[in-house]
């Protein structure tokens, strides 16, 4: 069949084909679009209808010279590519690869095939529901495909392109669980289910790795392959919370593209030959930046934005006219015919005050910068059981996990593992004490300490790799004939078992990181205007949050993040989806354990021989003595400690009976496995427990009983007459956690032991990194050195982004293999600062895209870094602080700190939970604008 005259000739317009479902059309972003179109004057909009696509036969559907159609639910793609087969019109998008986007693995495997960067991921297809598969394993952590692991957190997205129904399943170090994403619902975009651990077995699924962002996700819209729109929303994986502003729209806000990301979208629209389309790109920072696309969807708009409209619509305009009237210029005319503007939005912040923030004397000072090293929050005590095990089954358990090698130690950490363990302990342990006189003291103890593994594994309830650790060692072995009678080989017949528990973030330390997070947020960031949340919304805020490798750091640093960031919902999603571990920077005592002995030990000295300086050596700088700090009644503090220890060992101990007592009764129930996820993020106080005269949390009588005990047995040995002061520190944390979260237990004496502990720690604990001040500044250099490089780092790279440029055109990365950044590390590094694993070669610097963004200042970014770590390394750094001056290549140069400063911080004999250290940079403005006047003048 002959083709009509396309109209280009003869004054006649272009038929623009619109052959899409009545509800897409209606929609408004296709709506600005059409009317743009039909202003230009060179255009005819000729709209199908539902009826027309629906019912009527393509010979009859209305001539057009360009079509425009897409599937939607209910689409008949079949009939649309009869239609352009008939009647040959152009196609804005080429309908036969639009049946690739309904299967998600097409997609990847297109994608793959054009270069573009996708996440890892593998397939797996189910012909009916609760197929069994041979190729796929699911076990607690990990799903095995074809042999491949995807270690939680994975991503399980149903090969249906049209199902939105996306899940996310969280490794049980992190409490486990499972987040649903799915189209928007009101205010809700996910939801947190923490029993759901298994994975779907009704159909096939994708399964990819997780891929961090930082909380954002981009939005890229094409119109043809030259042209790439983007915009960031807040990402739902963090909280489920969908930002509306008050128009009731998600608040989304446009960004610029990398050189990278662009050529990503030209492959995009090329490999799918879909001019106008859409889909997710994923910004992550693993070691390096890159982006990776995790969706395309077909026809798609940006939802409310005028600017964007014009583009559109210029764009395709250029488009028809140079397929079907390349006589007539497709140039922009300079005056576009139509008179729809943008509309006045208010500005992101009030002008002239909303750069004040606190403790700034003037509006001259701009915030660019905010570090801040944070304690974590109120924990409960760390306790450590050590104990020989001779049994056959330990024995076999040890084999089982060490690959068979009998001098080879086992870890347990797995709840597969800690749930074999309980099984055997469970065998082992006596129902009751047998009470027989011919029981040795040593044996007597050896069932106690097997209880004691039992009720930890049974009642303490964190099931986790961060808060429960085992270890088998194998000490002694025996030499046996070898199954096949040939030659002999040899078997351990001995093992110590160290098991190592609590130290979980308690209801109260999460209660504590969430106040703090609002406190930053409303007191280190403008304070006037939106602040802060404006800020983080509008890509603005450059935010990273670091972590060490504990557990209850961890809880920490999400606890912060929610409240920093206003966000709702459980911690697993914002720790997974917020936090970075990097245990190399705030982990561990590094190279400072020689030091500590040795402070240890000389602090052991002034204490048990009462020589305590009094300070007069130094008049007015009581902190320069050896042991600066220490009561001077030390050593009858120590005496006065051991007696009232004692005491609450015995008090417990009868509580711990009665219960015994009460689990003997009842030793024929069914034994439980434990669920380690509910346990490990508990959120609320159980105070059905507090109520029954139970210890708070998990922990029994019996638990309670070996955490004194074994304080009151390391702290004074009755036989040697020797104190170990080194038992301070713990002491005092569990009197402290017991007056805080036991206090309904009436422990008499306990307010006692408190105030005799705590004069005690505030000596004992500052003096533990560093016996005088050259001692601290070497102690602490050590263990905060990678933490300390970091720092400086994030310093220079804010005043190097600050001095670069004013504006910010395009994301730049900045390479630090220039000669000027290399000379800057090299330096931080000869000073003894190493770098972390945190720190990449290049830093990909993402901005808002000034030219669609409705902000005063689209330029303008903070750059937040938060590390959040233990006591040791606030000590260190803070110690760095205050002593660095005493350094011999400084030559005698002032102090960081000023007197009184220092003299306050002397004064401040606990870094508690939560402390915390902030350095905060700012630009000065005034500074800025007198140099630029003076070059304009000059010119």
């Amino acid at each position: 069949m002959e083709r009509q005259d396309d109209g280009s000739g003869g004054g006649g317009k272009i038929r623009i084909g619109v052959c899409v479902m009545e509800k897409k059309v209606s929609c408004s972003p296709m709506e600005q679009i059409l009317e743009r179109l039909h202003a230009f004057g060179e255009f005819e909009i000729i709209i199908f209808g539902d009826k027309v696509i629906l019912e009527d036969p393509v010979e009859s559907w209305p001539l057009c010279d360009c079509l425009i159609a897409f599937y939607s639910a209910g689409y008949p793609l079949e009939k649309a590519e009869r239609y352009a087969v008939l009647r040959r019109p152009f196609l804005v998008n080429e309908l036969d690869p639009q049946y690739l986007l309904h299967d998600r693995s097409k997609v990847y495997e297109h994608l793959k095939l054009f270069g573009v960067p996708v996440p890892t991921y593998a397939v797996v297809r189910r012909l009916h529901p609760n197929q069994e598969l041979n190729y796929f394993t699911e076990h607690d952590d990990f799903i095995e495909i074809h042999g491949k692991r995807f270690w939680k957190p994975f991503v399980e997205k149903p090969i249906d392109g049209d199902d939105h129904n996306i899940m996310i399943y969280y490794p049980s170090y992190a409490g486990g669980g499972m987040k649903e994403l799915f189209r928007k619902v009101g205010n809700r975009s996910s939801e947190f289910y923490p029993d759901v651990r298994k994975v779907r077995r009704d159909g096939s699924y994708i399964y990819e790795e997780f891929m961090p962002t930082g909380g954002t996700d981009v939005k890229v819209y094409t119109v043809g392959p030259g042209y790439a729109h983007a915009e960031a929303r807040k990402s739902p994986v963090v909280d489920g919370v969908v930002m509306r502003n008050s128009d009731g729209k998600e608040v989304r806000y446009p960004v610029l593209l990398t050189p990278t990301e662009k050529q990503i979208a030209w492959n995009v629209c090329q490999a799918f030959r879909q001019a106008v389309c859409g889909f997710d790109l994923l910004r992550c920072d693993l070691g390096e930046a890159r982006s990776y696309v995790c969706d395309v969807n077909g026809w798609s708009f940006v939802k409310s934005s005028y600017k964007y409209y014009d583009d559109a619509a210029c764009i395709l305009r250029k488009m028809f006219l140079d397929e079907k009237a390349p006589h007539i210029s497709s140039t922009t005319p300079a005056n576009l015919p139509w008179k729809i503007r943008e509309p006045t939005q208010p500005p992101d912040v009030v002008r002239g005050r909303e750069r004040r923030t606190v403790g700034i004397p003037t509006q001259s000072e701009e915030l660019r910068c905010v570090i801040a090293v944070i304690r974590h929050g109120d924990r409960t005590p760390k306790q450590k059981v050590k104990l020989k095990v001779t049994q056959e089954k330990l024995l076999k358990l040890m084999l089982k996990y060490n690959g068979g090698k009998p001098h080879t130690e086992a870890k347990l950490k797995s709840a597969l593992q800690l749930q074999d363990l309980l099984d055997a302990t469970r065998i082992l342990v006596p129902r009751a004490r047998s009470g027989r006189e011919s029981d040795s003291d040593a044996e007597v103890e050896h069932a106690e300490k097997l209880r004691q593994v039992r009720a930890v594994l049974e009642e303490g309830g964190y099931f986790s790799g961060i808060y429960r650790k085992v270890q088998l060692k194998p000490s002694n072995w025996v030499h046996v004939p070898k199954s096949s009678g040939e030659g002999v080989q040899e078997l351990p017949i001995e093992a110590l078992m160290i098991l190592k528990y609590g130290g979980v973030l308690t209801h109260a330390g999460r209660k504590q990181a969430e106040e703090l997070g609002r406190y930053f947020r409303n007191n280190m960031y403008p304070s006037e205007g939106p602040g802060l949340l404006r800020l983080h919304s509008t890509y603005r805020h450059d935010l990273k949050i670091y972590s060490s490798d504990e557990g209850r750091v961890q809880m920490s640093a999400a606890a912060f993040a929610k409240g920093l960031l206003d966000l709702e919902g459980e911690l697993t999603p914002i720790l997974v989806s917020l936090v970075s571990k990097d245990s190399s920077m705030l982990d561990g005592l590094q190279d400072g354990t020689i030091e500590i002995n040795e402070a240890k030990a000389r602090l052991h000295d002034i204490i048990i021989s009462s020589k305590v300086a009094n300070g007069s050596e130094r008049a007015g700088f009581p902190w320069m003595v050896d042991g600066a700090g220490v009561s001077t009644d030390a050593a009858q503090l120590l005496t006065d400690l051991a007696k009232l220890t004692k005491e609450i060992t015995a008090q417990v101990k009868l509580l711990s009976d009665d219960e015994n007592e009460e689990v003997a009764t009842d030793s024929d129930s069914p034994n439980q496995p434990y669920d380690q996820a509910k346990a490990l993020w508990r959120t609320a106080i159980d105070m059905d427990r507090i109520a029954a005269g139970l210890p708070c949390g998990s922990e029994s009588f019996l638990l309670m009983f070996a955490r004194w005990k074994k304080l009151e047995r390391e702290f004074y040995n009755e036989r040697k007459k020797r104190f170990d002061i080194t038992q301070i520190p713990d002491i005092y944390d569990s009197c402290k956690y017991d007056l805080l979260h036991n206090s309904h237990l009436n422990l008499n004496g306990l307010h006692d032991l408190f105030k005799v502990t705590k004069l005690l720690a505030d000596g004992v604990i500052p003096n533990e990194y560093g016996i005088n001040p050259k001692q601290k500044l070497k102690i602490g250099s050590k263990i905060a050195r990678r933490l300390l490089g970091k720092i400086l780092i994030d310093l220079h790279n804010t005043k190097r982004e600050i001095t670069a440029s004013s504006t910010c055109h395009e994301p730049k990365i900045t390479s630090s293999t220039d000669r000027k950044e290399r000379s800057y590390y090299d330096s931080v590094r000869n000073k003894g600062f190493e770098r972390s694993s945190t720190d990449s070669h290049k830093e990909t610097k993402y901005c808002l895209d000034p030219k669609y963004a409705n902000v005063v200042e689209p330029e303008r970014r903070v750059r937040t870094r938060l590390y959040f770590t233990s006591e040791s390394h606030i000590h260190s750094l803070m110690n760095i602080l205050r002593y660095c001056y005493l350094d011999e290549s400084l030559n005698g140069e002032e102090s960081l700190i000023c007197k009184n400063a220092l003299d306050g911080l002397f004064e401040t004999k606990e870094l508690d939970y939560m402390s915390y250290i902030v350095l905060r940079m700012f630009e000065n403005t005034e500074v800025f604008k007198i140099i630029l006047s003076h070059a304009f003048g000059s010119l």
